[in-house]
């Protein structure tokens, strides 16, 4: 028996380090029973009250942006896809396989002299996300490949030596700041094709200066980007989880406190850095390292209680995998408006941000269905957007219905699941002090009937009120009912038990 208890443990400790390992995790976190003493912890508060920080969890609805030299490419090369050699399209430099071109490596790291997006229009990419609703966005400075879209003087693989030439980042913060969204900066630490990165910790002193080199190359371009773009919200790191940079907790945690001073109210996620014991996202007493948890990338936590109370945000494609260009999305299935709508509800419902991936071609172009999705989910949040900004966690019975979100002393309720019977049921607890006293559909201003339904089920601890959904209201996308607060008209009856 001690033998299946120790494996099960160990089981279990290997699964907690695969999914602090890459920024990844797929149930609630295990709280550590005891607090150890950590150094190398958390920086700032866990619930900030500073503008900034109120202001990102108000955002409900942002854009990511992949886009550098494999929009190129498009995740294929000459007609052959790289689907089966590499991990996604913005990995393409990594291709392995038989498929895999011969020199694949070399013939990616000159795409550069091919980077002339001559459609690229900032403006038109800061007006769709605007009419998509979008409050912000976030952008790859730079990815793996380490080739850095703006004209950084700390390394010669940059914007300038391509055809293109111009300030990219420059030219997309001022289109979407523009447009009233806050921006983000996406920026990869590791990077593949630079002499002085190690995935591995450093094993002797000449192996240590040439990564102290790395670090202090990574350092001069973070402040090169503050101080480059100044009116940035926040960093979006990504890349940090070899072992090199997790033995570099005490440089990291300094250079966080840096970065802070120099822009006061920046906004940093978990995945940045870790503590002297190793623990990425959460130190080792299980405390966030960080603004925001960072780890719900491509995937939605199942219920609120597994945040516990973090703020957060969800980054989603729209392929399974697919962050930079795709060419080819045949094949594959493509998340629906629909879809996504149900994410994002569902997702602002436990008080995150949905964030919406595209991927522009080589010409700066977004994908012809990255289009339809932004136009459409734009129509539907011009009528229910009220539903999505601003509001928070209802602590009220799970609905089959669809999800309930909050505002001051307004209820809404997104209708996925529309009743057949036209009788969208509320659950209340009987000692609730606010009920649902009026309705309405956001979609038409139409006002609802509201009926109390007292069924008497014995043990039951909830009392119900029905809203009365019209016969003639037609919808073919989720729908919301906004519904106000108000004293009951009386308390629900106190029954007899039923006796056994």
């Amino acid at each position: 028996m001690k033998n299946i208890v120790k494996i099960a443990l160990l089981g279990m400790s290997c699964l907690l380090m695969s999914q602090q390992s890459f920024g990844q995790w797929t149930g609630p976190k295990v709280k550590p029973t005891e607090r150890v003493d950590v150094k190398y912890g958390p920086i700032t508060p866990k619930h900030r009250t500073d503008a900034d920080m109120e202001a990102f969890r108000n955002y409900g609805l942002g854009q990511f942006i992949h886009w550098g030299l494999y929009a190129i490419p498009g995740n294929e090369w000459e007609g052959v896809s790289a689907r089966k050699g590499a991990a996604a399209s913005e990995w393409i430099r990594t291709w392995k396989g038989p498929n895999a071109p011969k020199d694949w490596t070399t013939i990616y790291d000159n795409l550069y002299k091919q980077f002339n997006p001559k459609s690229f229009d900032p403006k038109a990419w800061a007006k769709q996300a605007k009419d998509m609703g979008a409050k912000y966005m976030i952008f790859t400075t730079k990815h793996h490949d380490g080739f850095a879209l703006w004209p950084t003087k700390y390394s010669d693989y940059n914007i300038t030596k391509a055809p293109y030439k111009k300030d990219i980042v420059k030219e997309v913060v001022d289109a979407y700041n523009a447009e009233g969204i806050d921006v983000y900066l996406y920026f990869s630490v590791l990077e593949w094709n630079n002499p002085d990165y190690f995935y591995k910790a450093p094993q002797n002193e000449a192996e240590q200066k040439k990564y102290d080199k790395f670090l202090q190359y990574t350092k001069n371009q973070l402040f090169e980007l503050l101080e480059k773009y100044p009116t940035i919200k926040g960093f979006w790191f990504d890349g940090t989880w070899d072992q090199a940079w997790i033995k570099s907790y005490e440089f990291t945690y300094n250079l966080e406190k840096e970065l802070r001073a120099k822009h006061p109210g920046l906004i940093i996620g978990s995945r940045f850095r870790n503590d002297e014991h190793g623990k990425r996202h959460f130190d080792s007493n299980g405390d966030i390292l960080g603004d925001y948890e960072q780890g719900w990338e491509r995937k939605l936590p199942k219920d609120v209680s597994w945040l516990d109370g973090n703020d957060w945000d969800a980054v989603m494609t729209i392929p399974p995998n697919g962050w930079g260009y795709m060419k080819d999305w045949s094949g594959l299935y493509t998340k629906t408006t629909d879809d996504i709508l149900d994410m994002l509800m569902q997702t602002v419902s436990m008080n995150g941000n949905f964030v919406l991936n595209f991927g522009p071609d080589g010409q700066g172009k977004m994908h012809p269905g990255e289009d339809k999705l932004a136009t459409e989910i734009g129509d539907w949040m011009k009528v229910n957007a009220e539903a999505v900004y601003g509001v928070r966690h209802v602590d009220l019975p799970t609905s089959k219905l669809g999800y309930y979100t909050q505002k001051d002393k307004n209820l809404y309720l997104t209708v996925f699941n529309r009743p057949v019977n036209n009788i969208a049921r509320i659950a209340v607890p009987k000692n609730a002090k606010e009920v649902p006293v009026t309705a309405v559909l956001l979609a038409n201003g139409q006002q609802l009937e509201v009926k109390h339904a007292d069924i008497g089920l014995d043990l039951d601890k909830n009392t119900y009120y029905d809203v009365i959904l019209p016969k003639d209201f037609q919808s073919d996308r989720a729908f919301v009912i906004k519904m106000e607060w108000g004293a009951p008209e009386k308390v629900a009856d106190k029954l007899m038990d039923a006796k056994m």
